[in-house]
């Protein structure tokens, strides 16, 4: 996927010279949560929305360059490095520099979702499984083995969670018999978090449970 297609630079960044009202009407007019900031083409950092409000207005952005957030993407990143920079940094606006540390333009975050929504992982049909294992016992290559056991492939898989040393991993498999799948993760120690119709073992658990019940208040 070619990120730098994205490249926005129709509009210009904000100079370091820049009064403080002006930069405020910028972002009266846009939706970003930062805004690029430059001296001579070479990128300072980004200036957030959040502090802008607080500075004084008859002051250039000269006076606050200690607030200016240095974060930033080369143009030849992927998508998913961009991603992971865009959620670090709290942003939906990534600045993009040359390997002379020249400002480039910028990514808006709406247009590397995109990318994410033209992956195998969201646009192909298919089942989400949700498990969770200890972070030193699962293994992708098992998680990879047990779905392929059942004739099924593995779309994409992340680990979704990590807590109290254990992972919640996410897996996205393409259509095949769920159940099958689910009691093997189950036979391999996995604890299933995501619920699913065809899971016969709630399903018997379920029955078992009404019988009992049903039992006690004979």
């Amino acid at each position: 996927m070619k990120t730098n297609l994205y490249i926005v630079n129709e509009i210009a960044p904000l100079e370091i010279t820049t009064k403080v009202t002006d930069a405020q009407l910028l972002f009266n007019e846009l939706t970003y949560t930062h805004f690029p900031v430059i001296k001579d083409n070479t990128y300072l950092g980004c200036i957030s929305e959040a502090d802008i409000r607080c500075f004084e207005t008859d002051k250039t952005l000269t006076a606050y360059q200690y607030a200016l957030e240095g974060f930033f993407v080369r143009k030849d990143n992927n998508w998913i490095d961009i991603l992971e920079s865009f959620a670090q940094n709290r942003s939906n606006i990534m600045p993009v520099l040359d390997d002379n540390n020249n400002y480039l333009g910028f990514f808006e975050l709406g247009d590397i979702m995109n990318l994410f929504n033209e992956t195998p992982f969201l646009s192909e049909p298919g089942n989400i499984l949700i498990v969770e294992k200890g972070v030193l016992d699962y293994s992708f290559s098992e998680i990879s083995q047990i779905v392929e056991s059942n004739n099924a492939r593995v779309l994409g898989l992340f680990i979704s969670n990590m807590e109290n040393d254990v992972a919640q991993i996410t897996i996205k498999i393409s259509d095949s018999d769920i159940n099958n799948i689910v009691q093997t993760f189950r036979r391999y120690s996995y604890n299933i978090i995501s619920k699913h119709q065809e899971d016969s073992f709630l399903t018997n658990l379920k029955e078992r449970s009404q019988y009992l019940e049903k039992y006690l208040n004979i």
